[in-house]
C-alpha cells in the first residue's frame, strides 16, 4: 500500500536523473516514474511512508536547486490517482467530464489528488507532459455537481502556484466525444 508520493520536476534532464539517484538513496522509496517530458524537463515520482517521501523529496529539491519546476509531497493519496496515471482506469457511464489543465506536471497531479478527494469523481486520465509542451491535463467524470465541486476544488490549488491554464466543465458529453477520450 502507498502511503505517499511525491514528485519532483526538473528542466535539465542531466541535473534529473542526478537527483533521482540522490533521491532514491536519501530515503527508503521506491521509484515509480523517472523521465523525460516535454519540452526536455525530467520528472522523479517516488512513494513510500511521508517522512521517506518527504526526505526524498528534499534531497532533489536540495541538488536540483535552480533546476527545480515544481515539486509536492501528498500523503495518503487518493487510490485512483496511479491508476489513472498509467491509464488503467475503467470507463463507465459518463454523465459530465471536467478537465484541469496545468502547465506542470506537479501540479496537476496535486489538482488531481484535491479534486478526486472534494467530489465523488473518478479520473479518467491523468497526461502528464508528454507529447503536449510540457502541459498536463486530467479528465474527471461523475455527476455534473460533483464535478464542478471538484474542478473547482482542483483547480484553485494548481491556480495558487500560477500554473493553471484552464478548467472545464461539460455536461453530458456526446458519445463520440467520449470514445475518443480512451
Amino acid at each position: 500500500m502507498i502511503h505517499a508520493i511525491g514528485l519532483v520536476e526538473f528542466t535539465s534532464i542531466a541535473q534529473g536523473i542526478e537527483c533521482a539517484d540522490a533521491m532514491v538513496k536519501t530515503a527508503d522509496v521506491n521509484l515509480l516514474l523517472a523521465k523525460t517530458t516535454c519540452p526536455g524537463k525530467y520528472i522523479v515520482l517516488v512513494s513510500g511512508d511521508v517522512s521517506g517521501v518527504q526526505q526524498s523529496v528534499n534531497a532533489g529539491r536540495e541538488l536540483g536547486a535552480d533546476t527545480v519546476v515544481d515539486y509536492f509531497v501528498i500523503p495518503n493519496i487518493h487510490p485512483s490517482i496511479l491508476p489513472a496515471i498509467s491509464g488503467t482506469t475503467a470507463l463507465r457511464a459518463i454523465k459530465a467530464l471536467g478537465i484541469i489543465e496545468t502547465y506542470s506536471v506537479a501540479s496537476l497531479i496535486e489538482a488531481a489528488d484535491a479534486a478526486v478527494k472534494a467530489g465523488d469523481v473518478e479520473p479518467l486520465l491523468l497526461h502528464l507532459a508528454f507529447g503536449i509542451g510540457g502541459k498536463s491535463y486530467t479528465i474527471l467524470s461523475g455527476e455534473v455537481a460533483s464535478v464542478k465541486a471538484a474542478v473547482a476544488e482542483g483547480s484553485a490549488l494548481a491556480g495558487e502556484k500560477g500554473l493553471l491554464i484552464r478548467q472545464v466543465v461539460i455536461p453530458r458529453p456526446a458519445q463520440q466525444l467520449i470514445e475518443s477520450l480512451v
